[in-house]
């Protein structure tokens, strides 16, 4: 390939495939390269929904009765590996005192922007892909197995409408039940958060994305980005490729490429997670995602049936699946919900990449000229995949940018470095 690219986008999930679309819009010329088609790993497993409400990222839990409940390595919501826990201990520490309420609370405040844009970011850019009859705008459903419980769910849910004006509806055992009436008749209540936006198949919204990328005059090719060599220069099946500027949308292998070659120190660690779909029960019906706060997982209705996800596990990412999990909470939902048999032969599982103070890392890199980063999502890459691709495209052409992206850039956790921030001079036919 003799061409050079404007920009390389390495990765083909949700992140990278919004970046692509974005920076292709602006007129570059762009080429999004992953050793896989996209939307096959980390997009395609999840619960399918854009959080407009999730302005509180996940925090580690500091109750002690909370830890000591986990300690015992039996929670249907969170498990680990002994030896992955030791591993990321010193990462571990940070997340937890991140995690301390007035710390949770600042880093809410500097969240918020990028989760207030998440719902019409994605209806944009299904829309511009046809894939618009994928998105469902009818929010989704915290359940309550106790009066306890759901009152603390609301009086937070209450804390965040008056902070950042997230909608919610209480719901008592009635409104729920009409609602869902295929649920629990046990169940005492719940929560709806109407303004999010739920998909039926977020591996199929990802390659809708990249389809609309392509049309756009975008290349999609398949390579190992450890590849990469300053330059920038990636080899592909297709050939090697060159480009004036590089994009790590890698998501939990991002720090293979950014720590181990490109030789940052960025704190990078994964929650793994665990999905299978399974039939539902002759002439049952779920209408919408409902998250079992107890158990901590999560029913949603798929393109493929309906889909059982599960909490976090710490694990190394690469270790043989241990669906220990999925197996503790199957008889629950099945308790919830009438399910069927399953549709997989086995669970699927896949990994979300995190940082300590729960914020993405998106910006310049802080050593390298024209290398770009956007990772770090945690449980919210669908969520902020097109928010991110938008801003992306907007530093890197020099644009007005629609959301202050100073909290996010790398160079927080990398004391001593001053970035000198590249742009693109002419922008093509941008539309940012």
């Amino acid at each position: 390939m003799t061409n050079p690219f404007d920009a390389i986008v390495l990765g083909a999930g949700i992140v990278g495939v919004s970046t692509a679309v974005h920076l292709q819009r602006c007129g570059l010329a762009v080429a999004l390269v992953d050793r896989k088609t996209p939307g096959t790993e980390t997009s395609y497993g999840n619960a399918g929904l854009i959080q407009r409400e999730g302005v509180y990222p996940y925090a580690f839990p500091r109750q002690l009765a909370t830890l000591l409940k986990y300690a015992g390595n039996r929670a249907p919501d969170v498990r680990y590996h002994l030896g992955a826990l030791l591993k990321t201990a010193p990462f571990l520490l940070r997340y937890w005192r991140h995690s301390r309420s007035d710390r949770h609370a600042a880093i809410a405040r500097l969240y918020a922007p990028l989760i207030e844009h998440c719902v019409a970011e994605h209806r944009a850019l299904a829309d511009a892909a046809g894939a618009g009859g994928l998105i469902r705008h009818q929010g989704w459903f915290k359940i309550f197995h106790d009066a306890r419980t759901q009152e603390a769910q609301t009086r937070e849910a209450q804390k965040w409408f008056d902070e950042f004006g997230v909608a919610f509806e209480a719901c008592d055992a009635a409104a729920l039940r009409q609602a869902e009436p295929d649920l629990s008749a046990s169940l005492v209540g719940g929560l709806r958060y109407p303004d999010a936006d739920t998909v039926s198949d977020p591996g199929a919204l990802a390659a809708a994305y990249a389809r609309h990328f392509d049309s756009l005059g975008g290349r999609i090719l398949h390579g190992d980005a450890n590849t990469l060599e300053p330059g920038w220069k990636v080899r592909t099946r297709e050939g090697d490729i060159t480009a004036r500027a590089a994009v790590v949308a890698l998501g939990p292998w991002s720090g293979d490429l950014v720590n181990t070659r490109l030789r940052y120190r960025l704190p990078l660690a994964v929650k793994r997670g665990y999905h299978r779909h399974y039939e539902p029960a002759p002439g049952a019906r779920l209408n919408h995602p409902v998250l079992d706060v107890a158990n901590g997982f999560l029913l949603a209705p798929m393109s493929r049936g309906i889909r059982v996800t599960t909490g976090i596990e710490f694990a190394d990412r690469d270790a043989p699946k241990t669906p220990a999990q999925i197996a503790a909470v199957e008889p629950m939902a099945r308790g919830l919900f009438p399910l069927g048999r399953p549709v997989e032969a086995e669970p699927w599982m896949g990994a979300r990449p995190c940082t300590p103070d729960m914020l993405p890392i998106i910006g310049p890199a802080p050593r390298h000229k024209d290398l770009w980063f956007a990772f770090g999502h945690a449980h919210h890459g669908l969520t902020l995949g097109p928010v991110t691709g938008r801003l992306i495209a907007q530093m890197m052409t020099g644009a007005q940018t629609f959301v202050d992206p100073a909290p996010f850039r790398a160079d927080r956790f990398c004391p001593g470095f001053r970035v000198q921030v590249p742009f693109f001079v002419v922008r093509r036919n941008a539309v940012l």
